[in-house]
């Protein structure tokens, strides 16, 4: 094994719980605007909420959940979306010692029956009259479960009518007694595999990764000019990577919009109006904008101009990457030139998409695609590709500044302290690791070992401390001639086609791999106007589907120039229908259910490896653009 990290950085002593930093900001600078919210949801004007004003609305919603028997240890369960009223409601439990217990408005009625049991929640707070007869069609399993409040219905306002007659120092001495080591937040899994487990996260777990990226990545988040960063957090908080950009925007000062509604048309809306500074997102939200940003150019003639304006970006991210790295010049002449030139006609109009104000952001989740990673350095905006895992509060590694490598997730933060076992999984351990799995010590004692927790991810660290995911260790596929084969690389390049919008590799006691992938519905739209094939529809149809077969092949081998012969996918399918949370195929954090999706497509994938089987030896080289007569791409 090796094992790296580097040494902490100068950081103020965590005390205290993670309400405290509401109460402080209110005290040091009480009109700082911390919230930005609209008043409604169609609204293009956002109203700031000050830093005092924050503070009352979370001390009088203390008071009612007091009022209600909320008391220290307590667990409530917050089943919402992304809004305004999940920061000022968990900041207010935080205040009187209660735990949070997230949970994802898309669970099924089993999810939410199992994790409000599993957990003991004493109330849930529901968003709609939809998950009040969810919550309400499992009570009668639920003996602990006293209250159930829908913010749509008013019931944080009914809370802040029951706790009028509760002092402001009942608040503040329940507060005061919340430890650093007690308990924020029992965080459930996602459960790709059998029931979610439910890491439990402390105060100072939660805080941690948080005022480490603050102390040495602080500066980054605001461009020059400005006076305060803002953030639009719209990934769920009910997953760590969203309760951490929530923990960054509170701690760190930073004003903090929400949107709770991820479709397209939102969130492109809530960007141009909110303006951010800064952008945290997952992998796929930066490859659907890159996708977007190609296809409206090809709408408007000018495909050739954005392919060559993003390959000078690629190009001059990369010589600046070898430049802060010590290995070489910089862009020479030529290119800074070329830059500077799409600069002026390209690259700040696709910033202005983001609202205009973005100078850095943030990706996580999974790992970023190092193509993807230049693009966005070029046209001015990094991409801090970071690595992390509910089991960690969120925070493992980071770009460090001045020294960022496109490609990897950076290097260990501060405190944090990586090894990488002979198998290649990732071992982590440091302050945010987690207390353990509530209810379930024989988990707990598997996934820490020695005081280092085994995180299932597989990696390799190079020479200067760099960390590189290769992929989990769950879902490396061994074929039935025993090569072992991590698809999250293949899956990574498929999906840097614009025609593919997901990708899964399968070949577990299979001769060789293969791919069942989907295909970007808005993407696939274009591309059949712009191939222009009049004919009659019979004859239409023949030469979409030769042109498509075509287009997937090429795609299909630029994925495998990656990996060894051996390693590459030999044949493939095409999906009708995208893999989606409400059919069980991803979960809510957006990540496949590899299982499932094996499940769900086993008779596809047994008669895409008996047609291969089929197929004559000399039909096509490498077979990869054989298809059963069956498929039709446009089902």
């Amino acid at each position: 094994m090796r094992d790296l990290g580097l040494a902490p950085p100068t950081v103020t002593p965590f005390t205290g719980g993670l309400a405290d930093s509401v109460f402080e900001t209110a005290a040091l600078d009480p009109t700082l605007p911390m919230l930005a919210r609209r008043p409604d949801p169609s609204s293009t004007t956002w109203e700031e909420v000050t830093a005092v004003e924050l503070r009352d609305e979370v001390t009088d919603l203390a008071k009612g959940l007091i009022a209600s028997g909320i008391t220290p240890g307590h667990r409530v369960a917050i089943m919402a979306r992304t809004r305004y009223e999940w920061t000022v409601l968990s900041y207010a439990l935080w205040a009187v010692g209660a735990e949070v217990v997230p949970i994802y408005p898309t669970s099924s009625r089993d999810q939410v029956e199992w994790i409000l049991r599993d957990a003991e929640c004493v109330a849930v707070v529901v968003e709609d009259e939809q998950a009040v007869m969810t919550v309400g069609s499992v009570c009668g399993s639920l003996p602990r479960l006293r209250h159930v409040w829908q913010l749509d219905a008013g019931g944080l306002q009914q809370l802040v009518e029951r706790g009028e007659f509760i002092p402001l120092a009942t608040v503040e001495s329940l507060r005061r007694i919340v430890l650093p080591d007690s308990t924020a937040a029992v965080m459930y899994t996602s459960g790709t595999t059998g029931r979610p487990l439910g890491c439990a996260l402390s105060h100072r777990g939660l805080a941690s990764p948080c005022d480490t990226l603050l102390a040495g990545w602080g500066h980054t988040v605001i461009p020059p000019g400005e006076q305060q960063a803002s953030v639009l957090a719209f990934l769920p908080f009910s997953h760590v990577y969203g309760l951490v950009v929530q923990g960054l925007c509170i701690r760190g000062g930073m004003m903090m919009g929400h949107e709770p509604d991820l479709s397209e048309a939102a969130l492109s809306a809530a960007l141009r109006t909110f303006r951010p500074t800064y952008f945290c997102a997952v992998p796929s939200i930066f490859e659907k904008i890159y996708k977007n940003f190609l296809r409206t150019a090809q709408q408007a003639g000018r495909g050739a101009l954005f392919e060559r304006a993003a390959d000078t970006a690629r190009d001059f991210a990369a010589a600046l990457e070898r430049q802060r790295l010590g290995g070489g010049p910089g862009p020479g002449f030529d290119l800074r030139l070329q830059h500077a030139l799409y600069e002026r006609t390209v690259y700040r109009k696709l910033r202005a998409a983001l609202g205009g104000r973005v100078c850095r952001a943030t990706s996580g989740g999974s790992p970023l695609n190092r193509e993807l990673s230049l693009f966005y350095e070029g046209i001015g905006i990094y991409v801090n590709d970071a690595y992390g895992l509910t089991e960690t509060s969120g925070g493992v590694t980071a770009q460090p500044p001045g020294r960022e490598m496109s490609g990897t997730v950076g290097q260990a933060l501060p405190g944090m302290d990586i090894r990488v076992a002979d198998d290649g999984e990732i071992l982590v351990r440091g302050p945010s690791v987690f207390q353990g799995y509530v209810n379930d010590e024989a988990s707990t004692r598997a996934a820490l070992r020695g005081g280092w927790l085994a995180t299932g991810d597989l990696g390799r660290l190079d020479s200067d401390g760099y960390l590189t995911i290769t992929g989990r260790k769950k879902d490396v596929i061994i074929t039935s001639s025993g090569k072992s084969v991590s698809p999250a690389l293949l899956e990574q390049r498929l999906r840097q086609h614009p025609m593919i919008h997901q990708a899964v590799v399968v070949g577990d006691n299979r001769p060789c791999v293969g791919a069942l992938i989907t295909l970007d519905p808005d993407f696939l739209a274009y591309w059949r106007e712009s191939l222009a094939v009049r004919s009659d529809a019979r004859i239409r149809q023949a030469r979409e589907e030769n042109a498509l077969r075509e287009e997937l092949a090429r795609a299909m081998a630029a994925a495998n120039s990656a990996v060894s012969r051996s390693e590459s996918i030999r044949v493939f399918r095409v999906l009708p229908e995208t893999f989606d949370v409400a059919s069980g195929l991803l979960t809510p954090s957006m990540k496949l259910r590899r299982d499932a999706i094996v499940r769900h497509y086993a008779l596809q994938i047994d008669a895409m490896y008996q047609a291969r089987s089929r197929a004559p030896r000399d039909h096509v080289v490498d077979e990869l653009a054989h298809w059963d007569d069956a498929d039709n791409v446009f089902r």
